[in-house]
């Protein structure tokens, strides 16, 4: 067996001077925004893995059971050496794609990305128990920044398979996820693989309860972020003064998760020297979660230097795995 190891792109000074840049820079937009990544500190992880078991929320189990399905039908056609998984977290899906790659008998190394070192550390040390035949590599990093450090297969004609699960694709606007995709194709060689997983547009019916559940825990992960710049940025944010909402965007074909003031504010960001004004009803975007077409997650792909090899739908046609080969 071999002993995981931690490569460290991203430091906590780093992480810090990120949230303020970000904060900074959506706080004093119009109108205001704050990134999706600024939900994850401990508590809103906890929140997120509590939303993932939630009767509304459809996507995880949904991709789940996709992977469960055609895990072997991936294996076979990708055949990696080297699995680099992005925004890895605990890394529980990929042990399906784990299982069929090393059944399949070409896997040496999986390599998971995650800003969390504790969460890799934790993922790493469990895949290592299960499959001692395969190396792990973990790297902190941002993948929107870092991809050129990804580790390359030994042999020369190794191949590597770079998975983006979870839908997490759909929290890119278009531009973002333009220059997403050619970062990753700029980083891979022709012939290996991108597995994408990402949500389908479907009927708003089922998809707005997905992001604004009865239970109410989702307007907590919503509001974890102001707690977040409370703790981190010294803030003063009354978070249970917003109002969580969730909206779809037929035009833009996405969810939009906002949080709204109920009563004019002024808070103070300390760390920042920023004082921050909100009307009453107010709005601030915190997230989008884009739903796609095949056809045009395909032209997306295409524009960026993939060809499309397969793509998986689920049954009821909510999610779909596509993979992709560089050109």
């Amino acid at each position: 067996m071999t002993i995981p190891s931690l490569e460290i792109h991203l430091s906590e000074d780093m992480l810090t001077e990120a949230l303020r840049h970000d904060a900074r820079v959506g706080l004093t937009a119009s109108p205001k925004w704050l990134p999706p990544k600024w939900f994850y500190d401990a508590r809103g992880s906890e929140l997120f893995e509590q939303i993932t078991e939630l009767p509304e929320y459809y996507p995880t189990r949904t991709e789940r059971a996709l992977l469960s399905a055609v895990a072997g039908e991936i294996a076979e056609a990708a055949a990696p050496e080297v699995l680099v998984e992005l925004g890895s977290g605990s890394s529980e899906k990929t042990v399906l794609l784990l299982d069929a790659f090393v059944a399949h008998g070409e896997l040496e190394l999986y390599v998971p990305q995650d800003v969390s070192p504790s969460a890799l550390e934790t993922a790493a040390e469990q895949i290592n128990e299960r499959f001692p035949g395969v190396s792990v590599h973990g790297v902190v990093s941002d993948f929107t920044h870092t991809l050129h450090h990804l580790p390359r297969p030994k042999g020369k004609d190794g191949k590597r398979m770079i998975a983006f699960l979870g839908g997490t694709i759909g929290n890119l606007v278009p531009e973002e996820r333009a220059e997403f995709l050619s970062s990753v194709r700029d980083v891979l060689d022709p012939g290996e693989f991108l597995l994408l997983g990402a949500g389908l547009v479907i009927d708003p019916a089922v998809l707005v309860p997905a992001y604004d559940d009865a239970a109410g825990v989702t307007a907590e992960f919503n509001r974890n972020v102001l707690r977040v710049l409370n703790s981190r940025l010294n803030a003063d944010f009354d978070a249970d003064a917003f109002r969580h909402v969730a909206v779809w965007d037929a035009q833009q074909e996405w969810i939009e998760m906002r949080l709204e003031a109920s009563r004019n504010m002024r808070v103070e960001v300390r760390d920042l020297d920023l004082t921050v004004d909100f009307a009453a009803g107010e709005q601030m975007r915190t997230e989008i979660s884009a739903k796609f077409r095949l056809s045009g997650l395909e032209g997306e792909l295409a524009h960026a230097g993939f060809s499309v090899a397969r793509h998986w739908t689920d049954p009821d046609d909510r999610f779909a795995l596509v993979l992709a080969a560089a050109k």
